[in-house]
C-alpha cells in the first residue's frame, strides 16, 4: 500500500486541510477508483471504505491484485467539520451553500478540441489520448476556492480510471445506485453482489455530479467523434448508496465490502474465482422515471410506506397533521414503482420532498437529481 497525502487551499492561514488517497496493486494494467463521503454527512460509506483498506492490504501482499485501486476514505474534509449547534452539515458548503457533488469541472470541449488532430483509426491510442489530455488539462487547472481546490483534487486521482465507484448513501433508504444506460452492462454484476433494490439509469442528469463528470466526457466526445474515429467507452462510474445515514455497522459495512470485492473478482481486477451472480432484485429503470413525491402543505409528517416497498399508483405513503385544526393531509404517489429512499426529517414544510419511488417508465426531463 502506497499512501498519498494531497494538500487542499487553506481558506485562512493556519488552517490546513487534505485528502489521503490509498493505492493498491500494480500500475499499467488498469485502474480502479473508489472514494467515500463526497457528502460529508452520509457515513456507512466510509466504514465500507476502511474495510477494503484492511482486505486490499491483505490481497495485496498476497500478490491477488491485477489491477491499480486507489482508494480515498474521506473524499470531503472540507464538509466534514461543517458541524453547527451538533448537527452535522455535509451535503452543502456553507460558504457558497453549493452541493459538494455538483458542477465539478466539465471537460468535453477543451479536451475535444486538444485531440481532434491526433485521433487515429486505433481505439487503444485514442483512450490514451484522451487520458493524457485529461490529466494534462486537469494539472493545468487552477483553483480559487478551498471547494475547487477538494473537486480539482479528486478528479486529478479518478481521470484516468477505468472504474469510478462513489459511495454515498441516502436519508432512509434501501440499497441502490446510480450509473448511465451505456455503462449497465458492466454495472449489473455489481448490482446483483451489493442487492441494489433500485438501479436508475441516466446519461445525464444535470448538476455535473462527480460520476458523471468523467463519463461524460467520453459519452460527449463519441457523439462529437464517432462518426470518424473508434472512441470506446473509456470509464465508466456508479453512486452507490448504501442505504440511509443511520445504517453504520459492520456487519452492513463487511457485506457491502465483500460485495464490491466480488464484483472486483468478477470485473478481472483482483484474482480468483468469481462468486456466481445473485438474483437483480429489481430490473434497472430510468431515473427520468423517478418520482419525487412532495406535501401539498406542512405539519407533523407520518409515514405509512416504507423503503423497499413496491406501491402502486395512489398508494398513501403518509400523512401531514396539522395539530391546531386537525386537519389531516394524505401524501399518495402518483406513479407506481419501488419506493427506495425517504426524508429522515418528521416536520414537513409545504412542497418539501419526502421520497422518491423508482418507476418504469420515463415522464420526467432536464435536471434529474435531488438539490
Amino acid at each position: 500500500m502506497h499512501h498519498e497525502i494531497h494538500e487542499i487551499l487553506a481558506p485562512v492561514p493556519g488552517i490546513a486541510r487534505h485528502i489521503h488517497s490509498f493505492h493498491f496493486g500494480p500500475k499499467g494494467a488498469g485502474k480502479i477508483y473508489i472514494q467515500a463521503s463526497l457528502h460529508a454527512d452520509e457515513l456507512p460509506g466510509m466504514l465500507v471504505a476502511w474495510h477494503l483498506k484492511q482486505r486490499l492490504s491483505t490481497l495485496e501482499a498476497q500478490g491477488h491484485l491485477r489491477q491499480h485501486i486507489v482508494l480515498v476514505p474521506i473524499a470531503n474534509p472540507v464538509g466534514l467539520e461543517q458541524v453547527l449547534m451538533d448537527v452535522p452539515l455535509g451535503r452543502y458548503e456553507l460558504q457558497s451553500g453549493e452541493n459538494f457533488n455538483r458542477n465539478f469541472i466539465d471537460l468535453s470541449d477543451s479536451i475535444g478540441d486538444q485531440i481532434e488532430a491526433s485521433l487515429t483509426q486505433d481505439a487503444q491510442h485514442n483512450v490514451e489520448l484522451i487520458r493524457q489530455s485529461l490529466r494534462r488539462t486537469l494539472e493545468a487547472h487552477s483553483a480559487l476556492t478551498p471547494l475547487q481546490s477538494q473537486r480539482l483534487t479528486l478528479q486529478r486521482l479518478a481521470c484516468d480510471a477505468d472504474m469510478v465507484l462513489d459511495l454515498h448513501c441516502d436519508f432512509e433508504a434501501v440499497e441502490h445506485l446510480y450509473t448511465t444506460p451505456e455503462a449497465w452492462p458492466k454495472v449489473e454484476p455489481l448490482s446483483r453482489y451489493l442487492g441494489a433494490q433500485a438501479s436508475l439509469l441516466a446519461t445525464d442528469s444535470g448538476g455535473q455530479s462527480f460520476d458523471e463528470c468523467f463519463t461524460l466526457v467520453w459519452w460527449q466526445l463519441q457523439q462529437r467523434f464517432g462518426k470518424h474515429y473508434p472512441i470506446p467507452q473509456g470509464s465508466f462510474s456508479v453512486t452507490v448508496e448504501l442505504r440511509g445515514q443511520g445504517d453504520v455497522s459492520h456487519p452492513m459495512a463487511q457485506r457491502d465490502c465483500e460485495a464490491i470485492l466480488h464484483y472486483l473478482v468478477h470485473a478481472g481486477a483482483i484474482e480468483g474465482e468469481a462468486a456466481p451472480l445473485p438474483a437483480l432484485p429489481y430490473p434497472a429503470t430510468p431515473l427520468a422515471g423517478v418520482e419525487p413525491v412532495a406535501t401539498p402543505l406542512g405539519g407533523l409528517l407520518v409515514f405509512h410506506a416504507k423503503p423497499g416497498q413496491y406501491l402502486q399508483a395512489g398508494d398513501l405513503i403518509a400523512e401531514v397533521i396539522d395539530p391546531l385544526n386537525d386537519r389531516v393531509t394524505p401524501v399518495c404517489n402518483t406513479q407506481p414503482g419501488l419506493l427506495y429512499a425517504r426524508s429522515l426529517r418528521r416536520m414537513a414544510t409545504a412542497g418539501m420532498v419526502i421520497a422518491h419511488v423508482a418507476g418504469r417508465e420515463a415522464y420526467r426531463s432536464g435536471y434529474l437529481l435531488s438539490p
